[in-house]
């Protein structure tokens, strides 16, 4: 059993806490607080082991919060240390780790050079292997890459253009906006998201454009592709249906919306309404010659979970990526083929 700790407890942290709980490999240690929010007292009423900064103890206590120890404590006794905690302290925290020699999982908001490798399962498993740190990409790089790299398995991919209509806030992030705009995101060209994009395809010709909009739902990419040679559809179709953490929506379900593919998560009960799919509107996927084009919808508070999960193993030396991919979709019923 890989013994487990999640360095922070918020929108991505408790996603993966639980997700290492479903998995029959891993063991999860505890997560760490360092504020007596909501967040800590759900953790406890799940039973979930937490582990405080040392100076922190008493707050936590006097707030009916149990302690199990210290963060430093939790670290000591795990094996992966996955850091979740907010953009850029993750690399102030990497010294620690690397002083109790752990290996470390980083999430998308840190700079690339914080790892050894930049991650996607279904593109470079094989990359993570053994590695000390790995950063799983961002949730919109996860959906560009999760996508890209299944296309390429119809045929190679010479040139992508992509714009991202990017939400302004997960849901319960109340001081964030814009609440009555659409703003450029940066007005500059290309956005971030096509160099993290090369961190894991670094050859690919990729221009990315990405505007913020005020929902808090999901993110939609619209994806121009230019492919070596001609394409069908229904060869594109037919690899987006059969590959696991891609769902497609059919126009036959009247699904035209993310708000619609929401609520579709929660009439499936999934947990906190996660999809942690990308979901491609299949009237989207059109062919000119050997020019492909589609959109899809990611939701930004679940997608890299299952990444998360995979690099857990990848970094301990668990070999066969198809494998782990396959155990962590069974344990968290992730599908592929279609939404409805």
């Amino acid at each position: 059993m890989m013994k487990v700790s999640v360095n922070g407890y918020g929108t991505i942290g408790k996603r993966v806490a639980s997700a290492i709980l479903a998995q029959p490999d891993m063991s999860l240690i505890g997560v760490s607080k360092t504020s007596t929010n909501y967040e800590a007292y759900h953790a406890q009423r799940l039973g979930i082991p937490l582990y405080v900064p040392k100076e922190s103890i008493k707050e936590f206590e006097d707030a009916g919060i149990k302690v199990m120890g210290t963060i430093e404590e939790m670290f000591r006794d795990s094996d992966v240390i996955v850091d979740a905690t907010p953009n850029g302290v993750g690399a102030q925290y990497k010294q620690v780790y690397s002083s109790l020699g752990k290996k470390s999982i980083f999430q998308g908001g840190e700079k690339a050079n914080v790892a050894d490798v930049s991650f996607s399962a279904l593109c470079n498993y094989d990359e993570a292997v053994d590695k000390k740190y790995v950063r799983v990409v961002s949730c919109n790089t996860t959906g560009l890459l999760r996508t890209l790299c299944t296309i390429n398995r119809v045929e190679k991919i010479t040139k992508v253009r992509a714009t991202i209509v990017r939400r302004a806030a997960d849901p319960k992030e109340v001081k964030k906006g814009p609440i009555n705009s659409l703003t450029p995101d940066p007005a500059s060209i290309p956005s971030h998201h096509a160099k993290d994009v090369n961190t894991v395809l670094k050859d690919l010709d990729i221009v990315t454009m990405a505007i913020v909009a005020p929902t808090t739902l999901m993110h939609v990419h619209m994806l121009n592709i230019t492919l070596a040679n001609q394409v069908t559809r229904e060869e594109v179709l037919s690899t987006l249906s059969s590959t696991p953490r891609i769902l497609l929506v059919s126009g036959k379900s009247k699904i035209t919306s993310t708000a619609e593919i929401i609520e579709v998560a929660r009439d499936i009960g999934r947990s906190r309404n996660d999809l942690y799919e990308t979901v491609v509107f299949e009237d989207s996927v059109s062919v000119k010659g050997n020019e492909l084009f589609l959109m899809y919808a990611v939701h930004q508070e679940s997608i890299v979970v299952p990444e998360n999960i995979d690099a857990i193993r990848a970094v301990t030396g668990f070999r066969d990526g198809l494998k782990s991919v396959e155990m962590t979709n069974t344990s968290m019923g992730i599908r592929k083929g279609y939404l409805v």
